[in-house]
């Protein structure tokens, strides 16, 4: 197995896992509250579903797999602009940040 296709399951399941959150816990809907983002809380996990099973099928379909990862990399970077606005603190921003940076990074890896 090579070390894209290990980020890649890393990312996946990382996205998969927060989109499943967001229906199953309140916390992650309070998130968004605090965000002043709640109308976009279900479109977020939806679209953090549909990034993780792009990136796994992406193993397989290289042009899913662009989509994917170039979709979560703005998603996440979106996600560090609304936690600057909001003033959150570093350790509260590298997630999102980490996140962007794993998925730009396949994307680009996967442009070859």
């Amino acid at each position: 197995m090579s070390l894209v296709q290990i980020i890649v399951f890393i990312s996946g399941f990382s996205f998969l896992v927060y989109g499943i959150a967001y229906f199953a816990s309140s916390n992650m809907k309070n998130e968004f509250r605090r965000f002043g983002l709640e109308k976009f809380g279900a479109l977020t996990a939806v679209l953090e579903l549909l990034g993780a099973a792009g990136l796994l099928l992406g193993l397989v379909v290289k042009s899913v797999l662009l989509f994917s990862s170039g979709g979560l990399a703005v998603l996440m970077f979106l996600g560090v602009l609304v936690r600057i606005k909001i003033k959150d603190t570093i350790w509260m921003l590298l997630p999102a940040l980490f996140y962007m940076i794993l998925n730009a990074y396949i994307f680009f890896v996967s442009l070859k």
